[in-house]
């Protein structure tokens, strides 16, 4: 009887510890399981998954720097007279009407406009003499000129200047030619002036 009751309790202490292998305790911080492994409670994706924490990130694209812009030059290109040719009977006719008894002095010159771009020609103004400045512009909206003086020590003034609108200017029309008002001569320049759209510009400055 003694030795029955001893069998009886070694066989249930061994179903005991068989049992407790197969089912682990579901609170067991390994995570084990039989059939998976450790680490199985978290997922097949597990830590450093790409959708999860340390997912990798795609590279930042490098940007281009912001070019600098060039500033727009205010002086227009010089071209010969020859090249605005579809400029001159538009002079010679108004020159015609405009500066009677008086002659070319220097020559014309001409240049490529852009709106808001000026080109200069330099002269001697002489004392007691009467100046007239003819310009026409093809392509330009608005053609102004200017006559200026430079008397150092003195700064630049403009002398006088066109009234007209138009692609036509003229300083000293209808035979009122600009008169050096200065008992001296000294340097000056005309200056032609694209004011409204662009185009090519011819001037010629007369006096008498």
């Amino acid at each position: 009887m003694r030795f029955s009751s001893l069998l009886f309790g070694t066989a249930s202490a061994v179903l005991f510890v068989v049992a407790c292998s197969d089912n682990p305790e579901p609170n067991d911080p390994s995570g084990y399981n039989a059939n998976q492994g450790y680490g199985a409670q978290y997922g097949q994706q597990g830590y450093g998954a790409q959708s999860g924490y340390g997912a990798q990130q795609p590279a930042p694209q490098p940007t281009a720097a912001p070019q600098p812009t060039a500033a727009a030059s205010t002086t227009a290109t010089p071209i010969s007279p020859a090249a605005a040719a579809a400029a001159q009977p538009l002079l010679t006719g108004l020159a015609a009407t405009e500066t009677q008894g008086m002659s070319p002095d220097g020559s014309a010159f001409a240049g490529q406009f852009q709106e808001g771009q000026t080109l200069e020609q330099p002269f001697q103004i002489q004392a007691g003499r009467c100046y007239t400045v003819v310009g026409v512009g093809v392509g330009i909206q608005e053609l102004d000129v200017q006559i200026v003086l430079h008397q150092p020590p003195l700064p630049p003034y403009v002398a006088a200047q066109d009234s007209d609108s138009g692609a036509q200017a003229v300083i000293g029309r209808n035979k009122n030619c600009f008169k050096n008002a200065l008992p001296v001569g000294g340097p000056a320049k005309v200056v032609m002036k694209a004011t409204k759209g662009g185009g090519v510009g011819l001037a010629q400055l007369y006096s008498k």
